[in-house]
């Protein structure tokens, strides 16, 4: 009877030393491999590896081979009708990456917004493509940005600081006229009206962050301010959808600009036309930017706090000029331009309009705008969590309307309910 207690005794500890050892594999909270403490560089002359290879004017390029910037993929070899793109490219998930990178403007105080713009990139999109990220600022950025965004971004981070001369009046500005022209907005209570910074700022959108050295590297940009939200997953990569049809430019929200801030850059805009013929190709978007053949302009913008566009097409002559010609009438401080109208004007006049993208499946809110997809099927598919009521598509203020019908492409069925 004793031995057979024993033999008993004997398989239970067994059974149960299997089980535990069972548990202990499969369980999720074993200790992972400790984390590298940064995996960026805080600028492009502290690397984030020792002696790592580089690209461009120099900055570093990430060095394993998980995160090597790969030479952009061949185009297909005709251009798919911009409604049709998005089904094309649903099996990229796992391809080869583009040479593209992230790109966000932020000061140190802009830390936590956009600590939480990151992760929503990174849940929606990013944690399956670990794209890199480069950080701009006109100061240094501090200890805290970098460790805490470095911690976030699943790809190679980049931290670069704006030169002085990019971030200052130039000498042909008239300080004294512009900061008459500030203090008569800001009694016109005129949004941004009296800000120097935000006058920088756009004038830096506009012109110079894709000739930043850290910029160099790289084919395609994403452009991600603070604050905003990714409402669906991606389940494409933007970049290949850009570069297999051919698309130079994209954009999910479109609204009118205030009149206000920019009463003559239309003026500008024709001097540079008459200037530069050349660079203003058949086909283009003139359409949409004006209702009489270019005499006037209408004020439709696309909002460039989202952009996903080609570096190519910004740093080419066509562009180069247009900015140019625009920045020594100085409307960015005797008016107030924003760079959503110095982009949009660009590439509805220098671009063909089938390499501008509407990306309908990248649901997106900043403040206080929200593009949702109109299409229920979309929504479910991609799982969003955005309310379809809030999409501003077709809203009255709304210059996505306009976009669908000059390019004759049939709007989704139901927007009629998502109307003003």
């Amino acid at each position: 009877m004793a031995g057979s207690t024993r033999i008993i005794r004997y398989v239970l500890f067994a059974f149960f030393g299997i089980m535990i050892i069972y548990f202990i594999s499969s369980s999720s909270n074993i200790p992972k491999a400790p984390l590298e403490r940064w995996k960026g560089a805080k600028d492009k002359n502290t690397p984030a590896v020792e002696n790592p290879p580089t690209g461009g004017l120099g900055s570093p390029v990430p060095p394993s081979a998980e995160k090597e910037i790969l030479a952009p993929q061949p185009g297909i070899a005709a251009t798919a009708p911009a409604e049709a793109l998005l089904s094309l490219n649903n099996s990229s998930l796992g391809t080869t990456k583009m040479n593209a990178t992230f790109v966000t403007l932020a000061r140190n105080s802009d830390l936590w917004d956009i600590a939480d713009s990151i992760r929503n990139v990174e849940d929606r999109f990013n944690r399956n493509y670990h794209y890199d990220w480069v950080f701009l600022n006109d100061k240094e950025f501090d200890d805290d940005f970098i460790k805490v965004t470095t911690a976030l971004v699943s790809g190679t981070t980049h931290y670069g600081t704006i030169p002085k001369e990019q971030w200052s009046f130039p000498d042909f500005i008239d300080q004294d006229k512009a900061k008459k022209v500030r203090e008569d907005m800001a009694q016109r209570k005129i949004i941004y009206g009296d800000s120097v910074s935000y006058r920088h700022m756009c004038r830096f959108e506009s012109g110079f962050f894709f000739r930043q050295p850290l910029m160099q590297n790289y084919e395609w940009y994403w452009r991600v301010e603070p604050s905003i939200k990714l409402y669906c997953d991606i389940s494409f990569d933007p970049f290949r959808v850009m570069a297999e049809n051919k698309k130079k430019y994209s954009f999910v929200l479109s609204l009118y600009e205030y009149a206000e801030t920019i009463p003559t850059i239309w003026d500008s805009a024709k001097k540079f036309m008459e200037k530069f013929p050349e660079h203003i190709p058949e086909g283009n978007s003139l359409k949409w930017l004006s209702d009489d053949d270019g005499k006037t302009y209408n004020h439709c913008h696309f909002w460039s706090n989202f952009e996903v566009g080609n570096l190519e097409w910004l740093r080419s002559k066509a562009y180069l000029d247009f900015f140019e010609t625009l920045d020594k009438d100085g409307g960015f401080f005797y008016e107030r331009w924003g760079d959503a109208p110095v982009h949009s004007i660009a590439a509805g006049l220098l671009l063909k309009k089938e390499e501008i993208h509407f990306f309908d499946d990248i649901a997106y809110w900043h403040v206080p705008f929200t593009h949702c997809p109109t299409s229920e099927q979309k929504r479910l598919e991609n799982r969003c969590h955005c309310n379809p009521k809030d999409n501003f598509d077709w809203k009255g203020y709304s210059c996505t309307s306009r976009w669908f019908e000059m390019n004759g492409m049939e709007k989704p069925a139901g927007y009629q309910d998502q109307q003003d």
